[in-house]
Order: structure tokens, then C-alpha cells, then sequence
């Protein structure tokens, strides 16, 4: 009688402990790595640097961004975001806001994303998330959100 509720105590348990893996505090390290790499890749994006960009990006990397675009795949995300930083031109800039850990190898880090045209006309403000995995001994985007809210 006792192990027929076997199965809802495991489910019980594996989530619990998702849960509180979902809730830990960022340790100071892990946090300034990830900010560390939040900046690579906003420096990559200024400069157009593609080899910046394919060392800190998994391969299987996707990006969503706010125009509706999906590019999946290094090579498409790559080439994506060199052609969007020369038709949008201006200064990037992210601000890392929130980051959490869903567990010891996977992060979210979400991030003010504005761009500032260099042809004068209205600044965009939008958020990026960003999914974070460590691999091979580093810290490397796997996937990118960017969103443009309709309120500011």
C-alpha cells in the first residue's frame, strides 16, 4: 500500500528540487562570467566581429528577433546579425538586468537592448533573453529572445 504513491512522491520530489535549482542565488563568479559574456557579444555585434561571435555561440545556436525573424543554426544567426547591424546601424548597448540559473550548466540572463541610430531618428528600447550554456569549459550563448515591446 505505501509504494502505490511511489510514483507521485518521485514526481513530487524531482520537482521540488527543480524548483528550488530554478530559485538559487547566482554564485559572484558564475554572474560576472555571464556578464562577461553578455559584453562579448555586444562588442562582437558593434565591431561585426564573426569570430567573437562563433566562439561564444553553441552551433546550435537560435535566435528569435523582434522583426519575426528565426535564425537557427550558427552559420544563419552569424549572417543574420552581421546584415541587421549593417541595415541598423547605431550604437548597441545591453544591460544585463536578471540572471537565473535554471541549474548548474544552463542560465537565462535577461537584458535591456537598446540601439541608438546613428542617423538621429528614435531610439529603440526593447529586451533581450538570452540562454546560456556552459560548454567545454565556458560559458556560450545558445539562444537569443529579443523582444520590442509594444509599452514602454
Amino acid at each position: 500500500m505505501l509504494f502505490r504513491n511511489c510514483p507521485c512522491i518521485l514526481v513530487f520530489l524531482l520537482l521540488s528540487h527543480t524548483l528550488i535549482a530554478q530559485g538559487q542565488s547566482v554564485p559572484h563568479d558564475t554572474e560576472q562570467a555571464l556578464v562577461t559574456l553578455i559584453d562579448s557579444y555586444s562588442s562582437a555585434r558593434e565591431t561585426q566581429d564573426t569570430l567573437l561571435l562563433k566562439e561564444i555561440l553553441t552551433s546550435d545556436i537560435d535566435q528569435l528577433v523582434s522583426s519575426g525573424e528565426w535564425r537557427i543554426g550558427l552559420a544563419t544567426a552569424v549572417n543574420g546579425m552581421r546584415r541587421s547591424s549593417q541595415v541598423n546601424e547605431g550604437k548597441r548597448t545591453l544591460a544585463v538586468e536578471r540572471i537565473k540559473l535554471l541549474n548548474a550548466t544552463a542560465a537565462l540572463i535577461d537584458a535591456r537592448y537598446t540601439i541608438t541610430p546613428t542617423d538621429g531618428s528614435a531610439i529603440r528600447n526593447m529586451w533581450s533573453t538570452f540562454i546560456a550554456v556552459f560548454e567545454d569549459g565556458k560559458w556560450k550563448i545558445s539562444g537569443i529572445r529579443n523582444m520590442l515591446p509594444s509599452v514602454e
